[in-house]
């Protein structure tokens, strides 16, 4: 089976000792490439230098994410355009709304998406967003640009039916992550899994976050790692009543034209 990680945080510095031996290993259990997440002024450059150190494995996206929303100036503005004009850096974002958290001040951070989705519907690459507690405001942002925009994936869904309904209708794809295996906060998800259209439907690691809490054994440091990719897709697949086999090559079918890679 070949699969594609569409959310590793490749540039996290819990890599910096083996980042190498990471993406060897991830690739000798089928995850084959990986969308390296750009969340920040600093580690979105990170992301296109990864991309450019493995060809054909690695591509990046480049964007600021809600937490980082203080950091969206002008100037970071031009810079994220700059990163996008490379053909490795294959999505806007990760960028969106985050209001569990509150790390920026809200009306910063709706300042910085509506920038960084200005800049999406000028360059016509895809959408890597992020949506958290924050549904209304973040449906109501995205209407402002409707028409505009190309292909939008929701990374890291963890929301209610009526969110996921509410993305659906819009045509966006579903990134689907460990949290499926989170038995306190992730159960819900093993219903509505099914209802993700088989086109619409994309899987993550988000590594180094949200270590699958099914894995037998647990690492000892607790980190997260792409070759954890075909131990979600296990769970995803059974919970959806397909093979493994069905549900990798859906979603790796649905990543390779989302991303165009």
């Amino acid at each position: 089976m070949k699969l594609i990680d569409i959310g590793a945080n490749l540039t996290h510095d819990s890599f910096d000792r083996d980042r190498a031996q990471v993406i060897a290993d991830a690739q000798a259990v089928g995850v084959e490439q990986f969308i390296v997440t750009g969340a920040s002024r600093e580690h979105s450059p990170m992301a296109l230098e990864l991309a450019r150190e493995y060809p054909g494995v690695c591509y990046a996206t480049a964007g600021v994410h809600p937490h980082h929303a203080t950091e969206y100036t002008a100037e970071c503005d031009a810079e994220m355009r700059a990163l996008l004009a490379h053909p490795e850096v294959v999505a806007v974002g990760e960028c969106g709304l985050d209001y569990f958290r509150d790390f920026s001040p809200r009306p910063a951070q709706r300042r910085a998406f509506e920038m960084q989705l200005q800049t999406a519907t000028e360059i016509g690459k895809p959408l890597f967003l992020h949506q958290r507690d924050a549904h209304a405001d973040f449906l109501a942002m995205m209407a402002n640009f409707e028409g505009r925009l190309g292909p939008a994936v929701v990374h890291c869904f963890t929301g209610t039916r009526e969110e996921l309904y509410d993305y659906l209708d819009r045509d966006w794809y579903i990134g689907i992550t460990g949290w499926l295996c989170d038995e306190r906060r992730g159960q819900h998800l093993r219903e509505l899994v099914r209802d993700i259209p088989a086109n619409r439907l994309m899987i993550e690691t988000d590594a180094p976050y949200l270590l699958p809490r099914t894995l037998k054994p647990m690492p000892k440091d607790r980190r997260n790692e792409p070759k954890y990719l075909p131990h979600i897709l296990e769970e995803l697949a059974s919970d959806r009543g397909e093979s493994p086999v069905t549900t990798a090559d859906l979603v790796t079918e649905n990543t390779s034209r989302f991303f165009a890679l």
